[in-house]
């Protein structure tokens, strides 16, 4: 199950995440360049220089997500975004606003990064963010912020934070919930609900492709079909419950007989199919009179009877040799 979950999140969950990143990779090129003219016709030349510049990386990381590979897309965004908000909280951008932008930090890093690593690369921005403005003047001169509103920032992006962290823990068990529904609903679809093996179309689907692989390897590969003798006796002398138990407990002792890359498949009402690749006819004889052998001498315990049960097994044989 956990398998199938995280193959299927590998897959869906990093086109997902392409598409979002490719999104905000549009959305931050156009922003920063048109803030860019903005603060280059407002005579602010090292601010229009760096969202040019910011703008040019995210241009690169529209390319990287769509030509090359998601994590090096996914690194230009995050960590460009990180450095531009430093700049932003360091100079204080158009009229000290620059740290009103820090507020996207938080939703795209746990996005991007994980709800894990994302909240560690939070900690650390918020503790360089802490630094910047702390920062002693005497040492380098910088935009300077009263305490009041340093306080009600750090604050708001914290709570900002949580919230993402909060909304990005509820979508991810979402979507694992999504998945695990969708491994079960694949489950019914291919395995009889009764005796847990493969159903007819589950088996047809293996046989074709067991046939596919003969064809290419010249390997041989056998079939063999099992029916119930006097089921319908079973039925009407202990009931269906008796005989669903006989099919379900036989569907057991055939799974034991058999090898694990063989496919042991309820065919229909009382049918039993067997698929045995890579075995020769003579091979599957062998099989086939070990299981009638062993479902002799099998007796089956419903509710202190004994039910006996007889199988008579054909074998076909699809045989390259």
């Amino acid at each position: 199950m956990r398998t199938f979950i995280k193959q299927h999140q590998n897959s869906t969950g990093e086109q997902q995440q392409a598409r979002i990143i490719t999104l905000f990779s549009l959305v931050g090129m156009s922003i920063t360049f048109l803030m860019g003219l903005l603060s280059l016709f407002g005579q602010n030349t090292t601010l229009s220089v760096v969202l040019f510049v910011a703008s040019t990386i995210y241009l690169i990381a529209f390319f990287s997500v769509n030509q090359f590979e998601l994590k090096i897309g996914s690194t230009l965004v995050i960590y460009s975004l990180y450095l531009l908000m430093f700049y932003l909280v360091f100079s204080g951008g158009v009229e000290h606003t620059g740290p009103l932008w820090i507020f996207i930090v938080a939703p795209v890093s746990v996005y991007v990064l994980g709800l894990r690593n994302g909240l560690f690369n939070l900690f650390i921005f918020i503790m360089i963010i802490c630094i910047i403005i702390f920062l002693p003047q005497h040492i380098i001169e910088h935009a300077q912020y009263s305490n009041s509103y340093t306080l009600r920032l750090i604050l708001s992006f914290l709570t900002m934070s949580f919230l993402s962290a909060l909304y990005e823990y509820s979508r991810m068990q979402s979507y694992i919930n999504a998945l695990e529904l969708s491994r079960q609903y694949q489950e019914l679809a291919m395995r009889d609900p009764l005796t847990k093996l493969a159903n007819r179309r589950n088996a047809a689907a293996i046989l074709e492709q067991e046939k596919s692989r003969l064809q290419r390897n010249n390997e041989p590969l056998s079939v063999l079909l099992c029916d119930l003798d006097h089921f319908k006796l079973v039925n009407d002398k202990y009931g269906h419950n008796g005989g669903d138990m006989v099919l379900t407990e036989l569907s057991a002792l055939f799974k034991e007989q058999v090898r694990q890359q063989d496919c042991v498949a309820r065919w229909g009402g009382e049918e039993f199919l067997i698929i045995l690749p890579q075995t020769s006819a003579e091979q599957a004889s062998i099989i086939a009179e070990k299981i009638r052998s062993s479902v002799e001498q099998f007796t089956i315990d419903f509710v202190k009877l004994r039910i006996p049960v007889m199988v008579n097994t054909d074998s076909g044989f699809i045989v390259n040799t």
